[in-house]
């Protein structure tokens, strides 16, 4: 027996009495504080690894936005699934203490798979390393995730704790959201704002810091070992309702003709006592409700995913500070610390004024927040296609023509709608919507207004352009002959949100052009060779100093989301000039924008979960309370798997379709709900003697002999 176990002695009342006649309280457990802040690291080590997940596997990965929304859900959907498993194995085989023991240490070799992964120095298979990470942190995450708070729950004696129980789960909640928060905050600080590895990133750090917190939890978790309450497995009541209703279908299958019952389920009562039945009765009863449950996961989970994406097309610029797009998730767990007090004390006052007090009628109304929150994204998406870079589509091609000599143009083209234009000194032209199906070629005349500049006086040819391509000419000198430089150019932002930018050089000689951050104060060497387009570039948002044969010429600012180019040209007396050009328009939309949507879902996320959760242990008989935490788990793991059914379809062209697909699947599915709650009738709880409590044991239905046991031939 532990000390923890000796100083909490059986006792019918709050209070024990000591040798000497006086009363006094029942300690709060000293156990506690281990398993708390046991899971704030844990906490800390999941919610700061899936921060930045999405941006690693676009960034350094270069998986595309759909494939990186499958992984970070099919990963999450992994986690909540194991949750199921990880209970039967604690229940069944383990225990809860070696549960927890044993899986942290899968879920730490899978945080290290990652962070080794991340590091370019050691050359290793950083998908593979990624993917094998990811697999073991959902074992390990998933499978104590159901343990930890039962486990602590255990250490309190009952019903003389219940007041301390109820604290216990108010500081393991606020244990769970602050381990969230402060990793949210800090690992998009270690991704972003520490430099390793040559790189101008570090995620090895982001993965790395979260990574050692797990394997703090776990030598505090060892520690207060000597503390904890350790219950032998007794049995997994998952099992046993699987094992119950798979008895009554199979017993119905054979004996519906001959054998009618009221109830499908009353089949198994030869088997597994009809207290097991009627319980797993009320059980499925509650569960009908959960139906329609996983598409609100389908839309919160996004916020770690879409919404994530959706920031790094924004601009986080605050003037003092600039907010990581990943940052923006911190929102979630802030709120719900400062919302769950303020509901209790304001919010739900207010919704009993017009009627709202029954708890499936708040549920409906978490999820039609949900919907709005996703309305609202998608109206700051309609807004952001405006910033966004016009594609070709079917039929259609680009044209832009880049002046890298010091004088102006007159341009005769048979282009539609400019027949007869200006092309300005170092500038540019663009059509972004030229039919090419009848017509892929324009000519042209270039007729210089300034021939005393050198440059030429009459160009003649033919702009030959492709279908869904963006094409581009370079007006430049080599060989002292003026021409056409024809390239295949790209002007979509970048998926990583970072600036692309590409040089053009217009040059007699080689020209060393060296683009320094001024932050960093790290040098990006681009050397132009005569006359020359260079590959785009994908940089950091910041300010740079651009140096041509060792003199500075410009200072700029890249910003995010923006596409430049920058000609490099000579003009008289041997002088250099760049002249910036910006093709795509940088961010321009605050990320504050964002934060609406954030309140709206987080409104809806303490209403529909921690009310569901609620209202659904109140209907549960005691003994299936657990199988109702991994139903609930599960509806989670459905939610995201539906999340990567519909990013793998690739259904929609435009983000904002796919996000008003969300809004109108929770809207519907809140009205199912709404019907089901409405035919929702609670089955009374019948109370059972001795004899139906044995019943419910599972026993074997043969004789020492093999032949059928007569206990088991009357109902």
């Amino acid at each position: 027996m532990t000390d923890a176990s000796k100083e909490d002695k059986p006792s019918v009342e709050p209070e024990v009495s000591d040798v000497e006649g006086e009363r006094k309280k029942l300690k709060y457990p000293r156990a506690i504080p281990f398993i708390i802040s046991n899971e704030f690291c844990e906490r800390f080590n999941y919610y700061g690894m899936r921060t930045v997940l999405v941006l690693y596997l676009t960034r350094k990965l270069d998986f595309d936005d759909d494939t990186a929304t499958v992984l970070y859900h099919t990963f999450t959907t992994l986690v909540y699934f194991m949750c199921v498993i990880g209970a039967i194995i604690a229940d069944s085989w383990l225990g809860k203490f070696r549960t927890i023991l044993y899986l942290s240490i899968v879920y730490t070799i899978g945080s290290g798979c990652i962070a080794l992964g991340a590091i370019p120095t050691w050359d290793l298979n950083a998908r593979a390393m990624t993917i094998a990470g990811l697999l073991l942190i959902a074992f390990g995450s998933g499978g104590i995730k159901p343990c930890v708070a039962a486990f602590g729950g255990e250490q309190f004696k009952l019903p003389e704790q219940a007041k301390y129980l109820a604290l216990f789960f108010s500081m393991f909640y606020f244990a769970v959201n602050s381990g969230s928060f402060v990793s949210t905050m800090v690992t998009p600080i270690l991704r972003e704002d520490v430099k390793c590895f040559d790189n101008d990133d570090c995620f090895p750090l982001a993965f790395g810091v979260p990574g050692l917190l797990m394997v703090i939890s776990i030598v505090i978790f060892i520690i207060g070992k000597p503390l904890y309450k350790i219950s032998a497995p007794s049995g997994n009541m998952f099992v046993k309702v699987s094992k119950c209703i798979w008895t009554a279908i199979r017993t119905r299958s054979r004996e519906k003709s001959i054998n009618p019952r009221e109830h499908w389920l009353d089949y198994s009562e030869k088997r597994w006592g009809r207290q097991l039945v009627d319980e797993t009765r009320i059980l499925l009863n509650v569960l009908r409700l959960y139906i329609p449950l996983p598409v609100f996961w389908a839309l919160f989970d996004q916020q770690g995913s879409r919404w994530t994406f959706q920031a790094t097309r924004m601009d986080g610029d605050l003037g003092f500070w600039t907010i990581k797009p990943d940052q923006m998730q911190v929102i979630n767990p802030l709120l719900i610390l400062v919302f769950i007090p303020l509901y209790e004390i304001a919010f739900y006052p207010l919704l009993s004024l017009i009627g709202i007090r029954r708890p499936l009628q708040k549920l409906t109304l978490g999820g039609i927040f949900a919907g709005l929150a996703f309305v609202i994204s998608t109206i700051v998406e309609i807004q952001l296609e405006s910033t966004y870079a016009v594609l070709p589509k079917a039929g259609e091609g680009q044209l832009r023509i880049f002046n890298g000599m010091n004088c102006d143009y007159r341009v005769q083209t048979n282009i539609p709608e400019h027949a007869d234009f200006t092309l300005k000194r170092m500038s540019m032209f663009e059509e972004k919507y030229l039919s090419v199906n009848n017509k892929p070629g324009f000519s042209y005349t270039f007729t210089s207004s300034d021939p005393g500049q050198d440059c030429g006086i009459q160009l003649k040819g033919t702009f030959e352009l492709e279908e869904e391509k963006q094409i581009s000419f370079f007006v430049r000198k080599q060989a002292n002959v003026i021409g056409m430089l024809r390239y295949e150019d790209d002007t979509e932002k970048s998926s990583k949100g970072y600036p692309l930018y590409r040089v053009l050089g217009n040059t007699a000689t080689n020209r060393s052009v060296v683009f320094r951050d001024i932050d960093s104060s790290k040098p990006f060497d681009r050397h132009t060779n005569g006359s020359f387009v260079y590959d785009l570039v994908e940089s950091y948002p910041s300010d740079y100093e651009i140096y041509v044969e060792g003199e500075l010429a410009l200072t700029y600012t890249m910003l995010l989301g923006g596409v430049y180019t920058f000609i490099v040209s000579d003009v008289d007396n041997n002088r250099r000039v760049v002249e910036p050009i910006i093709v795509t328009e940088p961010n321009s939309i605050n990320m504050l924008w964002l934060i609406p949507q954030y309140v709206v879902m987080t409104l809806g996320e303490v209403m529909y979960s921690i009310t569901g959760l609620e209202f659904s242990f109140t209907q549960a008989p005691d003994s299936m309370k657990s199988v109702l935490q991994g139903c609930w788990q599960l509806t989670v793991a459905v939610g995201n798997l539906i999340v990567v059914i519909v990013a793998e379809a690739k259904i929609f062209d435009a983000q904002k379709w796919e996000f008003v697909l969300f809004a109108g699947l929770m809207f519907i599915d809140m009205g199912l709900f709404s019907i089901l709650a409405w035919r929702y009738k609670e089955i009374p709880l019948k109370k059972y003697d001795e004899d139906d409590a044995n019943a419910t044991l599972p026993v074997e239905q043969k004789d020492e002999n093999g032949l059928d046991n007569p206990a088991f031939q009357n109902n």
